[in-house]
């Protein structure tokens, strides 16, 4: 089913004229060009990189397609490294003498064997006249030599009087056959159906966040005991050539650096696409993505809530039947795993996104956005709030909940409350999560208890809320009974309190009536005992300790009576 996507949308896009290679070729980033003359005689040597130092990329071009190289020797068409170009490979490698020889011959080969005879194009015989020329030195002259062959950066050619490669000019085209239509193969193509000559190695996909940089496969067969019938790798699972090229054309392009289809979720590298040209393609990773630096407060939620109008149906570009797919993609030594796929439609996908921010709404301070990006939620569990610390596999399970509108995983509620009692710090993005986690498993398994909230909910008689706004009460009253407390209740107690109840609260509860003492205004003091009093009426004694799901809504409780506090002050102020 993905690869048959994948085709479908290389397909469709191939045939609406978008910016996609030809069969036969392939994007790929340059970095520099041997600029030629007609007569074979050197330019210049250009560099097409923009950016700032580290993160200079070359400009991307339309060349013939990679050959896939393991050990051995093999040549690209017309572009590859310094070593088979010219036979100047990296100083660092420690190869022996023979092997740039042999590298810039098979190059050579390489092109004489696609362009036979005397009257080869003449951008190919201006490269075979430089080339077996073999005068290099004002070349090697040039001031940006020394950082290509130290880098082994990819070079090819073009002509003085042309804009485009010499690979892209449409005579080359042709002569490699890019426009021919490909002939029936010996065997049946599992993706198409169709009769197709089965590929044995697949085209590596690039592009995947910690993957190898040459790439990885998302179908291979490298040991017996994934063989049968004595097949080889890709003949296990026979895929044309066609639809080979299809989907793994359709995957790198997605996959691209800039792609406005591609976002990153946790390890998980994520690629999304629609059957037929849609709007939702345009803005699903705004959606899911960190705010624009122009509009830092963008609002989730209004977004996708266009996809969910009733009306976007009489708007073909807003067809909410069309078909939605999401793929997420995960390395794995040299391949790639699946960590989650996606196949819906648009209103489907809408709805579900819509629903989760609705979940996640909880009540905030006024500077804070309205709706959280994913990055934001996922990077709330893990330690020091860096995104290499969020668990394997949380950030793709995940994703695929809030896709499918199910139960978020469990492992989130045990992450954000193992950061929570690791750091003591119940923040918006913490408690937008668990009274989410809380809010969807309740909703989904129709259970008959009532559950938390968006703001402070005086009549919620859970046991674990109401210990987490007792909490909140202790710590404000340690707060004003010492003006400027470095650490309060919460920096020594918060462990304890939230999963062993009858621990902590009987040692609180002592030091609440010292705190009380040393207040000033005797009528503030009453009236947070009253807070008090109303929290604790009907609890006999403390638990011995709290479920995991109780510790979460004691987070929420902690959190809303805190909200609650600050929203008095302002009205007070106001």
């Amino acid at each position: 089913m993905i690869l048959q996507a994948l085709t479908s949308y290389y397909n469709r896009t191939a045939q609406g004229g978008g910016d996609i290679a030809a069969p036969g070729f392939q994007k790929q980033q340059i970095p520099f060009l041997i600029v030629l003359d007609q007569e074979g005689r050197f330019v210049d040597l250009q560099d097409t990189r923009s950016g700032e130092g580290k993160k200079k990329i070359g400009r991307t071009f339309t060349v013939p397609k990679a050959i896939k190289k393991t050990s051995g020797i093999a040549s690209n068409l017309l572009w590859d490294t310094p070593a088979y170009v010219l036979g100047r490979p990296k100083p660092d490698q420690n190869d022996t003498p023979e092997k740039p020889v042999r590298q810039r011959q098979a190059f050579l080969d390489r092109i004489k064997e696609s362009f036979p005879g005397p009257n080869a194009e003449i951008a190919v015989s201006a490269i075979l006249t430089f080339l077996e020329g073999n005068d290099f030195q004002t070349l090697f002259d040039h001031p940006s030599w020394k950082e290509i062959e130290e880098k082994g950066l990819i070079l090819s050619f073009k002509l003085n009087t042309d804009n485009s490669l010499v690979c892209e000019r449409q005579a080359v085209v042709n002569a490699l056959g890019g426009t021919k239509t490909p002939t029936k193969g010996n065997g049946i193509c599992l993706v198409s159906g169709e009769a197709d000559t089965p590929v044995r190695l697949h085209t590596a996909i690039k592009g995947v966040w910690g993957a190898q940089t040459s790439g990885a496969n998302i179908v291979s067969f490298n040991l017996r005991a994934f063989t049968s019938f004595n097949k080889e790798q890709g003949l296990n699972a026979p895929v044309g050539g066609r639809s080979e090229f299809a989907y793994t054309t359709a995957l790198n392009t997605l996959l691209e650096k800039g792609s406005r289809q591609r976002l990153q979720v946790g390890d998980a590298s994520t690629v999304f696409w629609a059957e037929k040209k849609h709007v939702m393609e345009d803005v699903f990773a705004d959606i899911f993505g960190e705010p624009a630096k122009d509009n830092p407060v963008q609002d989730h939620k209004s977004l996708i809530a266009l996809f969910c109008a009733p009306k976007t149906g009489s708007r073909p570009e807003l067809d909410p039947n069309t078909r939605f797919y999401v793929l997420g993609l995960a390395p794995n030594a040299a391949r790639i795993a699946v960590r989650f796929w996606y196949n819906g439609t648009v209103k489907e996908v809408a709805d579900n996104i819509y629903q989760h921010f609705e979940d996640c709404s909880i009540v905030h301070g006024p500077n804070q956005p309205e709706t959280l990006s994913l990055f934001r939620l996922l990077v709330s569990t893990a330690s020091q709030g860096k995104s290499e610390n969020i668990q394997p596999n949380l950030a793709g399970d995940f994703m695929r909940t809030i896709l499918a509108g199910t139960p978020y995983p469990q492992t989130l509620l045990a992450a954000a409350i193992r950061r929570l009692r690791a750091e003591h710090e119940v923040t918006y993005a913490r408690s937008a999560l668990i009274k989410a986690m809380l809010v969807r498993e309740s909703r989904y398994y129709n259970k008959n208890h009532k559950e938390v909230g968006m703001a402070l909910d005086r009549t919620n008689g859970n046991i674990g809320y109401r210990l987490g706004r007792l909490f909140a009460v202790l710590e404000k009253i340690q707060e004003e009974a010492n003006p400027g407390i470095n650490a309060t209740i919460r920096d020594r107690y918060y462990g304890a309190a939230s999963s062993t109840p009858v621990a902590a609260f009987s040692q609180l509860m002592k030091l609440k009536n010292h705190h009380i003492s040393k207040l000033d205004s005797r009528g503030r003091a009453v009236n947070l005992e009253r807070i008090v009093g109303e929290i604790v009426d009907g609890i006999n004694e403390f638990p011995t300790y709290l479920s995991l799901s109780d510790q979460g809504r004691f987070a929420v409780g902690y959190y809303h009576q805190r909200q609650d506090f600050f929203t008095k002050k302002d009205e007070q102020q106001i």
